[in-house]
């Protein structure tokens, strides 16, 4: 009870006040503006204040961003930034004013996440930027500027990226030229037209841009690369860029370029990605669109675009594809945009398309010539929303982004749900079962862990209730589809076998302290058994903490990150170790009582453990058969069973079963089963059969 008591206290003590979310006061905001700035007056009630120069004149704006695109991060709340904005639209400053990122709160600290937010400075709001790093040689000579990103916390970034993007876009449309934008258009689902492509080209919807080599080579005319691209200059006339750009988004259109397979794909895209517009491009002459290192889902390199003279962010929407008859044939890609950033389909928007030319043959120099083509779709293909808030969309660049780990995954967990289901009998009785148990926790901690990332943590549950008091979106939950499809095998794994599959199976952390375990049994450490009344004492504790946990929720929303630590998951799976020495110190005892006590953690104090237990409440059926002679007379399940899950009744206690299979493989081994031994004596102990 000491103990109890003492985890308790400590979590009380770790409870802070909460923190607000309210948009900072003048006092607050003049500590972030630095000379030669000033903070001047405020100009609207959403966080927007002009900047003065050392002179007091006009230089530009400073806001904050979680007023202006209040997008979720994983925590559930917004990342407030604050951005101070020139009067040419160049970036002075982006700094850090508040966030709940799990992964750089006590993971990785703040310290990369304010690094990244260095980048901005110099740049302009007219210059297209994207997060990642360019391939190969596709960043020479492009137009993009590239972010490096922070690893293992690229969702985040590209969060908070497009969170700064869509407010200072914001401010520059309406504080910087002026311009009121409506709610931007929607394509309307109840528009029906039979249209052909044909119809498109008459009607102006298919726009086309022909450059010849001849007009290639006049843009070249009088630089260093006049004379480098031999093919324009043998055919003058030959086509170098014969390019069509036409929304898909509006269905009548899509049906009239796309073939019915390829409708339905791009129907399924728009329901997962609800915002973006997707736009199709095809090129019948040599420019090819992109570069030869492009890598899909990323931003093309050789295309931009810009609506109001601010720049539109394209990326592929990596969507495999046919077109009808008839339509021009060449290289075809669909590419994305946002409409949360401002893009408005119905409205001029302009398609810029760069070509280069190289000049020397080591480390040569590229120079570049860009071609415009002006496009609009009709307003009677859309649909304009009321204003107000629009429920933010899931975000499928992260499932784009992690293709080949969610193939993995979705190869191997079915697998085990086989193995552990209809397979669970013959499982349990292969000779080399305890073998293979271990090789598949290696795979998990590997795998699905360290490379994965997908260790689960009560701070995923305690950030959706918060997201549901708060009224929020839960989109931000598909940011991180790795650890997505791990919680919904964990909530299947409920109702057949309660927490045994998460807690036995699928925890990376449980699977370090089951190796831990191993190795101090191979150490011929002596182990450590906890007295059964007290083994029933400290199982308590882990819900203690749970009730903790969510009451912090309500109490003190902002501490719950740094509650949550409790859980050693963040220092041993996230960072590999590489933290400050107490979190590191504080996951290593757990590993190293886990090597005298098996599982202590797992067993006592994971809240997330407790919080799997009640989830396996749901469970349909008892699937540990059980005989009439288990718990009287026989109970050498109950002695060998590590976790204490089974009475001396013979009853299981699912709640605390990890579905280890020990019981099984004892039930079906007739060299160790009493009542089996004791049928293979002829004497009597079978009697009763199997409950």
């Amino acid at each position: 009870m000491m103990m109890l008591r003492a985890l308790v206290v400590l979590l009380a003590c770790l409870i802070p006040l909460p923190l607000a979310a309210d948009l900072m006061t003048r006092d607050q905001l003049t500590d972030f503006v630095q000379a030669p700035y000033a903070l001047g007056a405020p100009v609207n009630d959403r966080g927007v204040w002009s900047l003065l120069n050392s002179g007091g004149a006009e230089a530009g704006y400073v806001f904050e961003t979680q007023e202006l695109a209040p997008l979720p991060g994983f925590s559930g709340a917004p990342i407030n930034m604050l951005v101070m904005l020139d009067l040419e639209g160049r970036f002075i400053d982006v700094r850090l004013i508040h966030h709940n990122e799990p992964i750089f709160v006590s993971g990785l600290g703040e310290a990369p996440f304010r690094k990244f937010m260095e980048q901005y400075r110099g740049h302009s709001i007219n210059t297209p930027m994207v997060v990642g790093t360019p391939y190969g040689q596709g960043g020479a000579g492009s137009d993009l500027v590239y972010l490096d990103g922070v690893t293992k916390a690229t969702a985040s970034v590209r969060i908070a990226h497009e969170s700064i993007l869509a407010a200072t876009l914001q401010v520059a449309r309406e504080k910087m030229q002026g311009i009121d934008s409506p709610p931007p258009a929607r394509p309307d689902p109840a528009v029906t037209e039979d249209l052909s492509w044909a119809d498109l080209v008459d009607q102006g919807i298919a726009r086309n841009l022909r450059v010849t080599n001849g007009e290639l080579d006049q843009a070249f005319a009088g630089t260093l690369w006049a004379q480098d691209d031999p093919i324009a200059q043998a055919d003058p006339d030959g086509v170098f860029l014969d390019l069509w750009v036409i929304d898909i988004g509006p269905p009548s259109i899509a049906r009239a370029v796309l073939t019915p397979a390829s409708v339905a794909d791009l129907d399924r895209f728009s329901r997962v990605s609800p915002d973006d517009e997707p736009l199709l491009v095809i090129d019948t002459g040599r420019h090819g669109l992109v570069s030869p290192d492009f890598v899909r889902n990323t931003a093309p390199d050789r295309l931009g675009a810009e609506q109001d003279g601010l720049p539109v962010a394209l990326r592929d929407a990596d969507l495999l594809f046919s077109t009808l008859p008839g339509v021009p044939e060449g290289v075809a890609m669909i590419l994305r945009t946002d409409r949360r950033l401002g893009f408005d389909p119905a409205r001029d928007w302009t398609l810029l398309v760069q070509a280069t030319r190289e000049h020397g043959m080591f480390q040569p120099q590229v120079g570049s010539a860009h071609f415009s083509l002006v496009s609009q779709t009709p307003e009677r293909f859309f649909a304009r929303p009321s204003l107000g808030p629009v429920a933010l969309p899931a975000w499928v660049e992260a499932l784009r982004h992690r293709q080949a780990d969610l193939i993995v995954l979705a190869v191997c967990l079915p697998a085990l749900l086989f193995a552990l289901g209809p397979g669970m009998q013959r499982l349990a009785r292969h000779p080399q079962f305890g073998r293979l148990r271990l090789i598949l926790l290696a795979g998990m901690t590997g795998f699905v862990g360290w490379w994965g990332q997908g260790q689960l943590s009560i701070v995923t549950p305690l950030a959706v209730m918060r997201t549901v008091i708060d009224g929020g979106s839960l989109a931000y939950l598909l940011y991180d589809p790795f650890s997505l499809m791990i919680w919904a095998i964990a909530a299947v794994g409920f109702f057949l076998w309660g927490r045994g599959l998460f807690c036995g199976w699928l925890c990376p952390f449980g699977a370090l302290q089951e190796f831990a375990h191993h190795l101090g049994r191979r150490l011929g450490l002596r182990q450590w058994v906890v007295p059964d009344l007290w083994d029933r004492r400290l199982k308590r504790v882990k819900y203690v903490l749970l009730a903790g946990l969510v009451a912090t929720v309500f109490l003190a929303p902002g501490s719950v990150d740094r509650v949550a630590e409790v859980e050693p998951f963040k220092t041993a799976i996230t960072t590999y170790f590489l933290r400050d020495w107490p979190y590191v110190a504080y996951a290593v005892a757990w590993l190293v009582l886990g090597m005298v006590t098996f599982k202590g953690f797992c067993r006592y104090v994971c809240p997330l453990g407790a919080l799997m237990a009640l989830g396996g409440m749901v469970r349909g059926r008892d699937w540990i058969e059980r005989r009439k002679e288990c718990g009287s007379p026989c109970q050498l399940c109950r002695v060998k069973c590590a976790y204490g899950a089974i009475e001396k009744s013979g009853r299981v206690n699912y709640s605390e079963c990890f579905q280890c299979l020990d019981c099984v493989t004892l039930y079906h081994d007739p060299k160790q089963c009493v009542p089996l031994v004791l049928a293979g004596k002829g004497r009597p102990g079978l009697k009763g059969g199997r409950t």
